[in-house]
């Protein structure tokens, strides 16, 4: 696609004319408008269409159905000739086909799926040959078409025959039904990486809508025949009394049947719960092991509760169950409350990994424990081989670390172990001979740089011993100084067995950058399932881009992740929690997270350094008393912004010398703060409030929330806090919502009892303001929903919980050495950092991989990788929220230009330049404009979304001059001539194609007619002059 930056008069100078033409149009009085359409397709209705003609012609009713296949069909409806004379009005029955109208019943045909229908009426004349007729004028309405199931069923005159009652029962006509209720539910089909906190995955279940399996369900409630089956794999023993494995919540928050613990002595808490609060719990005579996968089975069948188990480790199967028979009626509506997978509101989770979850829920299936298998997702993932090589690894390297420990202390450094080559030089003495490594020395190739760390690390600290973790840190290290050395694809290759050593030795970053690296292909081959394998084994360490990586994997099911939004908030959740204590614990290993657009120049040139000029500027302001400066200075060093490192200490200093010397309102609320919290100086509460006071005095909203919470917190004066809080929240500030909504919920406002429900308004308001606290909280009520107040809303939830989770500190780190790296030219480094953001679901870090791609700046990237990249990317940020749309238009051309064996989708390009013109973008109309104008025919759909609709059967020039106005009138400067002279140009061809006729006549005449002419004015000339008399 062109765009508007190109050369303009170049494009369009064959089209400008030379000549001025005058030109005298007519308008006539033909003209028809329907008066009274239908919104949807109705059965008899009574149309009236208002119309008028200069001449005798014809009036024309048509209906133009659109289908999902693309397939459009033109109905004619009614014809009635029209004379010359006033305009008159004619009332019609609509007959529209029964199809349309009415759902098959064997008598009313079947049809395929109706997108949308037109009514169209036109005023028609007769052309040359009589077949031939022009529209003088038309009219078009929009009927919306009802679904299948929506439509009324026609109440037929006649009985139906026999045979048409036997083709209601054929295949054909039964292939619209209700779709199929499946008795056997998966709750959880994957796999869930539990850190043993209070996160887990939540299930809720519906009636069914078959009359037969809702009777089944309902009987059963007091007699349950059903069956719980999941995969558990735990890596450490519960540190608490008991773990959750599988629980259910009533609407009360109590636990009901059934509920699935697991204890810290590994055995199994099974309870039930039967009518008039009755309850039962026993433990399993069995013990869950660590580190193999089980199956633990729980079978209800009436009074009777079996809890089995089989545990796979390679090929040996081991078995347990037991059986119990309770004293009372076991009761279980399974579409009462909630269930939980892994941990809850109310009980921490199993440290470990979830697998699959099946549920029967009207019987029980024949389940012989003998013949289990273990799943195909475990069976891929295959944890348990990384495992068992990692601890193999473990033991090597605890051993040499045990060995070059001892040395170190009897202070003997042993010499570098040789190959087969140097002993024998050694023994014919070729070579001097020198001390021989001990056997426990000896390292294979790939580990060789890992026992070199091992040893190095020992001597260096001397009577400490080395831990495991800081040999993978060391490792960490060393992969990114080769990095960073050579930066090219081809080092990856060489540095990822670092990396998996030091994920294995636990530093969960090189897990994360070697998951990235098996998912994008970059440099290695690409490998989903070990890329999955790495993601969960950081994120069941608590590694917070692992966690937001396989939340993003899981809520767009990409890589061959299943879809599953409950699953995606249980990882989002727990990384959205840690943002909020990480946000309140400021550390140097954290950043401010900034969404900053590599195609914006403005915003690049503001990056900056405490060396830089913008910098150093801002200190001389601030030094000169302008406040504005020292919020600036102050706001990056504390939150490391702006291209700033993070210093606490010198952030506070000049937070300080804005409140006492300037006093101003927003330095003393944030010298408050810091004083309040004991951020990088010493806490002093009487200070704080002190300077909070003032900055209240002086209208700074802020302020009054931060009072109002010391008097909540620290003062205990619940009524004040509650005043404070209805003030600030009248001015709109989001933290003051929250906090109330805190005060409802706990039933700490004064003089009204807990309400759930006020909470949540509260929630909703702090989250919309943008407050994560708030939209945390909110999320966590959609999750479960307030009965019979507030419905559940896991798609929504998890949108909060993502936003909240994408503000945390550590993304905002790799962010700012990502940016850094670019600024210093250092492509290579920057795309990979860009990319491990990116492959969270970062909207503008996937921006900045497609477009680092695109650009292939000094050619760092092999070609092939870069078309895979930009189209891979680009459609990943247009899948955003709030998508850029530059990608929107990248998109758009990449898709109308093809990529690789893929033929160019001009249907899609289309959709992609209309959500660019949608957010104003000047490009995304002048490109649906260069489509018309090439013949591709938008769809009504994309009209209806431009709010267009009425030119879907107007001609071409109609609408490219509606599109190429809109381009004009989007208010950007650069786009005002571009789109000006594309109007002209539709203006000239408009003319060309209207007047040619003229224009070819005139020029025709003036040809025959110029000798005649000639020599009426050359005789005019020689007429002899007459003499005076």
């Amino acid at each position: 696609m062109k765009t508007l930056c190109e050369p303009w008069i170049s494009i369009h100078l064959k089209y400008i004319c030379v000549f001025c033409l005058t030109v005298q149009s007519v308008c006539g009085s033909d003209k028809v408008t329907f008066l009274n359409p239908p919104a949807e397709p109705l059965s008899d209705h009574l149309l009236e269409i208002l119309y008028s003609c200069d001449e005798p012609a014809t009036v024309q009713l048509d209906c133009m159905i659109f289908f999902d296949t693309g397939i459009t069909s033109t109905l004619m409806l009614r014809q009635w000739s029209c004379l010359p004379g006033d305009p008159k009005v004619r009332t019609l029955k609509l007959n529209l086909p029964d199809w349309l109208v009415y759902q098959a019943d064997g008598i009313v045909p079947d049809s395929q799926w109706v997108l949308s229908c037109i009514l169209l009426v036109s005023v028609r004349y007769s052309g040359f040959d009589d077949t031939e007729k022009f529209v003088a004028a038309q009219d078009v309405a929009t009927l919306q078409p009802k679904p299948f199931f929506d439509r009324p069923v026609k109440q037929h005159q006649l009985s139906i025959a026999w045979s048409t009652r036997m083709l209601q029962l054929t295949q054909p006509f039964s292939k619209k039904r209700c779709p199929l209720e499946q008795e056997m539910v998966h709750l959880l089909s994957s796999i869930y990486a539990s850190t043993g906190e209070s996160f887990g995955i939540t299930k809720t279940l519906a009636p069914y809508s078959n009359r037969f399996l809702e009777y089944q369900r309902v009987k059963a409630i007091s007699f349950p025949w059903c069956m719980f089956s999941i995969w558990i794999f735990v890596t450490r023993h519960c540190q608490n009394n008991m773990c959750g494995v599988i629980h259910h919540i009533d609407s009360q928050n109590n636990y009901i049947t059934p509920t699935l613990l697991l204890t810290n002595s590994g055995k199994l808490h099974t309870q039930m719960n039967g009518e008039n609060e009755e309850s039962s719990a026993f433990l399993s005579p069995f013990k869950v092991p660590l580190r193999e996968w089980c199956q633990i089975s729980l079978m209800l069948h009436g009074r009777t509760v079996t809890v089995s188990m089989v545990c796979l480790d390679k090929e040996q199967r081991t078995i347990y169950s037991s059986e119990h028979m309770l004293k009372h009626v076991v009761v279980l509506d399974d579409t009462e409350g909630y269930f939980v997978i892994g941990g809850g509101k109310y009980i921490n989770g199993v440290e470990g990994y979830y697998g699959p979850l099946v549920y029967h829920r009207n019987k029980i299936s024949p389940h012989n424990m003998s013949e289990v298998v273990i799943p195909d997702v475990l069976r891929t993932v295959n944890l348990t081989g990384w495992l068992q090589t990692c601890q193999a690894f473990r033991l090597d390297m605890n051993q040499k670390i045990r060995g070059y420990f001892f040395k170190a202390k009897q202070g003997t450094e042993s010499e570098t172990c040789h190959d087969a080559f140097h002993e024998w030089m050694v023994k014919d003495r070729l070579l001097p001979s020198k001390s021989q490594c001990e056997l426990w020395e000896a390292t294979v190739p790939h580990r060789r740089q890992a026992a070199k760390l091992a040893k190095f690390l020992t001597y260096k600290r001397g009577e400490r011993r080395v831990s495991l973790p800081a040999v993978g840190r060391a490792l960490y290290s060393l992969s990114l100084h080769k990095l960073g050395r050579e930066g090219s694809t081809g080092i990856l290759s060489r540095i990822l067995p670092l990396l998996l050593q030091a994920g294995c030795l636990a530093d969960y970053r090189a897990l994360h950058m070697s998951s990235v690296l098996f998912s994008t292909g970059l440099g290695v081959e690409k490998q989903p399932s070990k890329a999955w394998l790495l993601a969960l084994l950081a994120a069941q360490k608590d590694d917070r881009l692992a966690l937001l990586r396989l939340g993003y994997l899981h809520h767009q099911g990409l890589h061959g992740v299943p879809t599953d939004p409950d699953l995606a908030y249980a990882y989002y959740a727990n990384i959205a929690k840690q943002t909020t204590v990480d946000r309140h614990n400021p550390t140097p290993q954290q950043t401010f997270v900034e969404a900053i657009y590599l195609n914006n120049d403005e915003v690049l040139n503001l990056q900056t350094s405490e060396n830089h000029h913008i910098f150093q500027w801002l200190k001389l302001q601030a030094r000169r008393g302008a406040a504005e400066a020292e919020q600036a200075i102050a706001r990056m060093l504390f939150w490391g912004q702006q291209g700033v490192s993070p210093n606490i200490q010198k952030a506070v200093r000049h937070y300080e010398r804005g409140a006492v010397q300037w006093e101003d309102p927003v330095s003393m609320y944030d010298y408050g703060i810091v004083l309040l919290q004991g951020h990088g100086v010493e806490k002093d509460i009487p200070k704080a409030v002190t300077f909070l006071k003032k900055s209240m005095d002086q209208g700074f909203v802020p302020a009054i929330n931060a009072l109002a919470w010391y008097y909540e917190q620290l003062e205990r004066d619940y009524k004040q806090a509650v005043q404070l809080w209805e003030k600030a929240d009248l001015l709109k500030c989001p933290e003051a919502a929250f906090n109330l909504g805190v005060m409802y919920s706990q039933g700490l406002y004064p003089g009204r009892a807990a309400d759930q429900f006020m909470a949540y308004q509260y929630y909703l308001k702090s989250a919309e303001r943008g407050h994560i606290m708030g939209a945390i909280h909110l999320a966590d009520i959609w999750t479960t929903g307030l009965p019979g107040q507030v419905n559940r809303r896991p798609s929504d939830a998890v949108l909060w919980v993502k936003w909240a989770a994408e503000h945390n500190g550590h993304l905002g780190s790799i962010l700012r050495k990502a940016l850094d790296s670019y600024l210093k030219s250092d492509m290579f480094t920057s795309l990979l950092y860009y990319m491990m953001a990116a492959e969270c679901g970062y909207a503008a870090a996937q921006f900045n991989v497609a477009y680092q791609c695109e650009q292939n700046t000094l050619g760092f990237l092999d070609p092939a990788i870069t078309s895979d990249c930009m189209q891979s990317y680009y459609n990943l940020t247009t899948q955003s929220q709030n998508p850029d749309t530059y990608a929107l238009i990248r998109m758009g051309d990449l898709l109308y230009e093809g990529w690789g064996d893929k033929q160019g989708d001009l249907l899609s390009a289309a959709e992609m330049y209309t959500q660019a013109a949608l957010r104003n973008d000047p490009q995304g109309w002048y490109n649906l404009g260069l489509l018309s104008e090439e013949g591709f025919r938008l769809p009504l759909s994309v009209l209806t979304e431009l709010g267009l609709s009425e030119l879907y059967l107007a001609d071409n020039g109609s609408l490219l001059s509606a599109l190429y106005k809109r381009c004009r009138d989007t208010g950007h400067t650069d786009s005002y001539l571009p789109c000006s002279l594309a109007i002209f140009n539709v203006y000239l061809h408009s003319f060309q194609r209207d007047y040619s006729v003229v224009i070819k006549f005139s020029t025709a005449v003036a040809v025959v007619a110029a000798p005649t002419i000639f020599l009426i004015i050359l005789s005019v000339f020689r007429r002899p002059v007459l003499s005076p008399s």
